[in-house]
């Protein structure tokens, strides 16, 4: 078995409100960055786990991500491999 890292990116999927990233563009603006138009937040995960191929890494990561990483009704993820 090889031992893989995964990086998941969980972000808010279009449309849904992102309080966090609006006090951040607020905060920016106090400090003079009037030209800043958006702020998006989310959440960056990386999980090493040994498997026998990188294909089966990323799908035990994907399953994990859906199951407890993400909210599958508000949030988008991306999994992507660096062996």
């Amino acid at each position: 078995m090889a031992k893989y890292t995964v990086k998941i990116e969980v972000r808010f999927k279009p449309g849904v409100l992102d309080p966090q990233g609006e006090t951040i563009k607020h905060a920016l603006f106090n400090l003079g960055y009037d030209n800043v138009e958006s702020v998006k937040t989310g959440k960056l995960f990386w999980v090493e786990l040994e498997s026998n191929t990188v294909e089966n890494a990323i799908q035990t990561v994907r399953q994990l991500a859906d199951k407890l990483l993400a909210n599958p009704v508000i949030e988008d993820f991306e999994v992507v491999s660096r062996k």
